[in-house]
């Protein structure tokens, strides 16, 4: 397996290589950028503000994963992430304001506790393809964009 960047590897447990902010900023898609940032609320009112280089990095993080209130937690706690966490799941994850995202960090911190983090990106990074065409996918898709196949991976 290729190095693991430990900048993708939020303390929410949703993977930064398969959020749709990033992989549009990564492949500098603006027509991608265009499409989230009308279901990006008001994390971002213009096409530059769809930008990421993961939520630990060192450089650009997406507004709501910035002020995240669960990396917070994680950083006090001197921990790195939920997975590591005997309190999981807590009332950051209950209130969670992203449906799909909360859905994913419920089934995803036990996951990356049982698999270790190795394996549980391998397994993230193989189920965010396309079963019709292998396409990669991102989280919360609903639709290949390349097959038009409908899909349900979260």
């Amino acid at each position: 397996m290729a190095r693991i960047k430990k900048e993708l590897l939020a303390p929410c447990g949703l993977y930064c290589g398969v959020c749709a902010i990033y992989i549009a900023y990564r492949d500098n898609n603006p027509k991608f950028k265009q499409a989230l940032l009308k279901v990006s609320g008001p994390f971002a009112k213009k096409v530059e503000d769809i930008q990421c280089t993961g939520c630990l990095s060192d450089g650009i993080i997406f507004k709501f994963c910035k002020t995240c209130p669960i990396k917070s937690c994680s950083k006090e706690k001197e921990i790195e992430g939920c997975h590591q966490c005997d309190e999981f799941p807590c009332e950051m994850i209950e209130r969670f304001p992203i449906p799909v995202g909360k859905k994913v960090i419920l089934q995803d911190i036990p996951a990356w506790r049982k698999l270790g983090t190795e394996k549980w990106v391998e397994e993230i990074e193989k189920r965010y393809h396309c079963p019709n065409c292998g396409n990669s996918l991102f989280r919360g898709a609903k639709h290949c964009n390349k097959c038009k196949a409908a899909v349900d991976i979260d």
